[in-house]
């Protein structure tokens, strides 16, 4: 069984490297089909929502995260508590928090819960 935070950092490598590339259908391909997710606006629930969300995105918006506390709930469950960086070319970094839990679908991880909070 894979430890929590190798787990979360195959999930989230994946979603980094899509939300960099402004790829929103491969961000969205990180997600269970019935993912709740919350970014800054209105939640969503599965894929769909989750391409639109960052299809609104910047071109050269940049995430970089940083794994700050995890859990495994479950066997197939592991919650993690993040710190995000996202990165514009046109105006100041967004400090967040970015909360996640990851469910194992096969031999696979996916994101089936995404939670932003903005830091004051």
């Amino acid at each position: 069984m894979a430890d929590t935070e190798t787990v979360l950092r195959t999930v989230l490598d994946g979603w980094q490297t899509a939300v960099n590339a402004h790829d929103p259908e491969r961000v969205a391909s990180s997600f269970t089909d019935d993912a709740i997710f919350q970014g800054l606006n209105p939640y969503s629930v599965g894929p769909g929502g989750v391409a639109q969300y960052y299809a609104t995105q910047p071109v050269g918006l940049t995430a970089a995260y940083t794994i700050l506390e995890t859990r495994r709930p479950a066997d197939d469950l592991v919650l993690g508590c993040l710190s995000v960086d996202f990165a514009f070319t046109d105006r100041p970094t967004l400090p967040v928090h970015l909360c996640v839990m990851a469910r194992q679908v096969g031999d696979d991880w996916f994101i089936s819960h995404h939670q932003v909070s903005h830091l004051a």
